[in-house]
C-alpha cells in the first residue's frame, strides 16, 4: 500500500496541540504557512534560547497514524494534530527513514527528513503517562524515540488528506535518525 496523509494540522504561536484542517500550505525554506512552528532560525523556545541563529531542523512535524493506534490500546485516545503533528502519515515507516530521506508529498511537496522528534514532558502535560508511552527499547537496550519525525521544506505546495507520499532515500551510507 503507498503511504498517504491521513490529517493535516496547523496552528498560529507557540501550541502544544494544532487544529486539523483540510489542507496546509508549505512554504520552501520556512515550514507550514501560518504555523507557530515556520521560518528558516529555530522557533522552538528553548532552542532560540540557546541561540536563536540555529537553522531550523523542526519546519515540519510528520506523525505516524501506526502510533496513535499504539497508544490507544494503551488506554491514550489521542486525534490528529493533538501532539503538534502537522503531517499525520499512514503506511510510512517514518522511524525507519535514514536522515536526509525526501518525502514526495502529493503533487508539489517535497520534504527532507532531519531527524526525530525528541519527546519531551508537554506529552506528559498533555496526558500523564505519555511520555513514556512514546518512548521504548529495542533488543539492545538502546532507546527508541517514536513520537515521529521532522523535516525541512525543499519545494512548497499544498497538502491535503489523501495525498499521496514517495520515499527518496538519499546515496548509502544511509544516517540513522537523531534527535533534532
Amino acid at each position: 500500500m503507498p503511504g498517504i496523509v491521513e490529517a493535516v494540522s496547523q496552528r498560529a504561536g507557540h501550541h502544544f496541540s494544532k487544529r486539523p484542517g483540510m489542507w496546509i500550505t508549505l512554504l520552501a525554506g520556512l515550514g507550514v504557512e501560518g504555523d507557530g512552528h515556520a521560518g528558516a532560525t529555530v522557533r522552538h523556545r528553548s532552542r532560540a534560547a540557546r541561540d536563536p541563529t540555529q537553522p531550523n531542523l523542526r519546519q515540519v512535524h510528520l506523525l505516524h497514524r501506526e502510533l496513535l493506534d499504539e497508544l490507544a490500546t494503551k488506554g491514550f485516545v489521542i486525534g490528529p494534530g493533538d501532539i503538534g503533528e502537522n503531517i499525520l502519515t499512514r503506511n510510512v515507516d517514518l522511524l525507519g527513514l535514514p536522515t536526509g530521506a525526501i518525502l514526495q508529498i502529493g503533487d508539489a511537496a517535497r520534504v527532507q527528513v532531519t531527524g526525530l522528534r525528541n519527546p519531551c514532558i508537554q506529552l506528559d502535560r498533555f496526558r500523564p503517562g505519555l511520555m513514556a508511552a512514546t518512548l521504548d527499547r529495542d533488543a539492545s537496550g538502546t532507546l527508541v524515540r517514536k513520537a515521529g519525525i521532522m523535516a525541512i521544506v525543499l519545494a512548497g505546495g499544498t497538502v491535503r488528506p489523501g495525498d499521496v507520499i514517495d520515499a527518496i532515500l538519499p546515496p548509502q551510507p544511509h544516517l540513522p535518525l537523531r534527535p533534532v
